[in-house]
C-alpha cells in the first residue's frame, strides 16, 4: 500500500521507494530519511501529506507519499 492509503497516527514501516526510475526524486526522498526498514508515520492529511520520520516532520505531495510503499 502506498502512503497515501495509510492511517493517520499510526506507525508503518517503509517496504521501498519506487520513483519509476527519478532519480531526483529518489535522492531528495532518501534526504528526507524514506528508504527501507525505515519507520514513517502520517500526522495529518489535506491537501499534502505531513509524515514524520524520525525526530523530524515534512510536508510531502501526493505524488511523493505515492512513490513510498509500507508495510501494514
Amino acid at each position: 500500500m502506498t502512503l497515501n492509503e495509510v492511517e493517520l497516527g499510526r506507525e508503518y514501516t517503509i517496504d521501498s521507494v519506487e520513483t519509476g526510475g527519478d532519480e531526483e526524486m529518489e535522492s531528495f526522498l532518501f534526504s528526507l530519511g524514506c528508504y527501507s526498514g525505515e519507520k514513517i508515520t502520517v500526522v495529518d492529511k489535506k491537501r499534502n501529506l505531513v509524515v514524520a520520520i524520525k525526530d523530524a516532520r515534512y510536508n510531502i505531495d501526493p505524488e511523493l507519499a505515492a512513490a513510498i510503499k509500507v508495510n501494514i
